[in-house]
């Protein structure tokens, strides 16, 4: 892969935090938050981009975790859905309630209707939702299908890459310093505790050793080998489980609600409407390898069309209708001769002083759900006063209502700005109360107006806001997570080209590094997605006209 250097981010060496969090992932950048919010001098730091490993490879649920009532989680599942709700509140914009189909094959397994439709009714009750309102779904579903339907209520968040960036927008506001593309090399212990940990700059190569407190190490599936490459600790923590998706097209007859069924052999299934597309998924498999080379094998992927098939068996589909198949490792607790299915979902910290490393504390476990509260319990571990966040819980507001209100927005900025009504409700979708942000940019030259790619609503606006205030540094960075236009539908080789040459215009990129952050941004998309059709984007060539 080709490279280049950025503009040069300040040095850090010589400084000093007092907590350094290791891994820019959901959970990671949620300790950072809560740490700086707090008014602790805090450091994060990725080897890679906040958001770019497990977050991005998830199911895109928030939820409390049905299953888990099976399993007894029972304080887990209420803890979960205790968070749910106040992502709703706290970020309705990308955070909604969502009516969930439970569809089971007629005899499978051994719940009766009775069972299912109590342990819904204890999963509504814990999380004070609303009886969802009956569709058609549960009629197409059940019509000569041998289905049993239930449904319930949860919620989805499409974009996990936004709710990170707005949360590393708080940590950043909030005073801490934040460091995408930077790989931490070892810790250094002096006095039978952490003094500092030493750093390198993946641009640039240039290594800082800054001083701490605390270090958090936050890396997920990677907490192993982060110890491991510092030298600290012998018994190991996390167990890979590697959960598989598949990404298909809209088909005929597709449910336009969320469905939970079950594949042969028990475990949960989700089809999911997701960004004009359909998500498909997941699977449990153990994965000893390196986390961020985890693929789909062809055996998850004929696992996840067997289940599709039990739930539609006229959907229409073959494997050849795949646009992508992504893969990401949970880092769930190590525990071996458990099926995975029953490992915990829980959270758990481990304080590293019995290996020697006081002030070393390693995360294990979490979910999207719990993210928030997971840095509550890591940043009380450090020392740090933390109560919990007040939130009335029969108050959320619906998913319609927030459409209208987003809708409204739009109709009175978009005539004022000059941009359509639909480019408005975008950005209003995917950045909130920070969407002011986006439009002032956009008022300020008609450069930021520009559409992204002509298949989009989404403008170059927000690529500026990414790049100035939540530390994009590359075309994938921008285009995979901070404005994700390039998960869509649509998104072809052609539109690369396009928002490549856009975006590099609009942030005054010669042409050299307009060709290799294209070159890039193509070889990271494939590496993540898969991509099961279509072709690489050719290399831009300095041939007149481009712009």
């Amino acid at each position: 892969m080709s490279s280049w250097s950025p503009n040069p981010r300040p040095p850090l060496d010589g400084q000093r935090f007092d907590v350094v969090i290791v891994g820019g992932g959901i959970n990671g950048v949620a300790i950072a938050k809560e740490c700086a919010g707090a008014g602790k001098r805090t450091l994060l730091v990725e080897k890679s981009d906040f958001g770019a490993g497990t977050t991005s490879r998830s199911s895109r649920i928030i939820h409390g975790g049905l299953r888990y009532l099976e399993h007894g989680e029972i304080g887990l599942v209420r803890e979960s859905l205790r968070e749910r709700e106040r992502l709703l509140r706290s970020h309705p914009h990308l955070v909604r309630r969502r009516k969930f189909v439970f569809a089971i094959r007629d005899g499978q397994g051994f719940r009766s209707a009775l069972a299912i439709r109590a342990g819904l009714w204890l999963y509504g009750r814990f999380g004070k939702s609303t009886r969802p309102h009956a569709s058609n779904i549960e009629k197409e579903l059940e019509a000569g299908s041998g289905l049993a339907v239930f449904d319930y209520e949860d919620a989805l968040c499409e974009f996990p890459e936004r709710l990170i960036a707005e949360w590393l927008g708080h940590a950043i506001r909030a005073g801490a310093e934040v460091r995408n593309h930077t790989d931490a090399l070892e810790i250094e212990l002096s006095g039978g505790t952490v003094r500092g940990i030493r750093l390198r700059d993946a641009f640039t190569g240039e290594e800082w050793r800054v001083g701490c407190g605390a270090v958090i190490n936050a890396t997920g599936p990677w907490v192993d080998r982060f110890c491991a490459q510092a030298r600290i600790g012998t018994k190991r923590m996390v167990g890979g489980v590697r959960g598989s998706h598949v990404v298909l097209p809209v088909f005929p007859g597709a449910p336009k609600t969320p469905v939970y069924t079950e594949a042969e052999d028990g475990r949960p299934i989700f089809l999911l409407p997701w960004n004009g597309q359909f998500l498909l998924g997941t699977t449990e498999a153990f994965d000893d390898g390196d986390p961020g080379d985890a693929q789909p094998s062809q055996a998850e992927i004929d696992y996840l069309f067997a289940a599709l098939h039990r739930l539609l068996p006229r959907n229409g589909l073959t494997q050849g209708d795949v646009r992508y198949a992504y893969a990401g490792v949970r880092p769930l607790p190590y525990s071996p001769g458990t099926v995975a299915s029953n490992i915990p979902r829980g959270h758990y910290l481990v304080d590293h002083a019995d290996d020697g490393a006081p002030g070393l504390i390693s995360v294990v476990g979490g979910k999207l759900t719990t993210a928030a509260r997971l840095a509550r319990d890591c940043a009380r571990r450090i020392g740090i006063k933390v109560n919990e966040p007040a939130i009335d819980l029969c108050a959320v507001p619906s998913s319609d209502g927030i459409c209208s209100a987003l809708r409204q927005w739009a109709h009175q900025v978009s005539g004022v700005l000059g941009i359509s009504r639909e480019t408005a409700f975008a950005i209003a979708q995917w950045h909130g109360a920070d969407a002011l942000t986006v439009t002032r940019l956009a008022a300020s030259d008609p450069v930021w107006r520009t559409s992204i790619c002509s298949h989009s609503p989404h403008i170059v606006a927000e690529v500026a806001k990414a790049v100035r205030h939540e530390k994009a540094v590359s075309l994938g960075d921008i285009l995979l997570r901070r404005v994700p236009v390039a998960l869509g539908a649509c998104w072809t080789a052609e539109c690369s080209q396009e928002a490549a040459e856009k975006i590099g215009y609009a942030l005054g990129w010669p042409l050299s590094r307009i060709d290799v952050e294209l070159e890039n941004f193509e070889s990271e998309r494939s590496a993540f997605l898969h991509p099961r059709q279509g072709t690489r984007t050719p290399r831009l060539t300095q041939r007149g006209g481009r712009r």
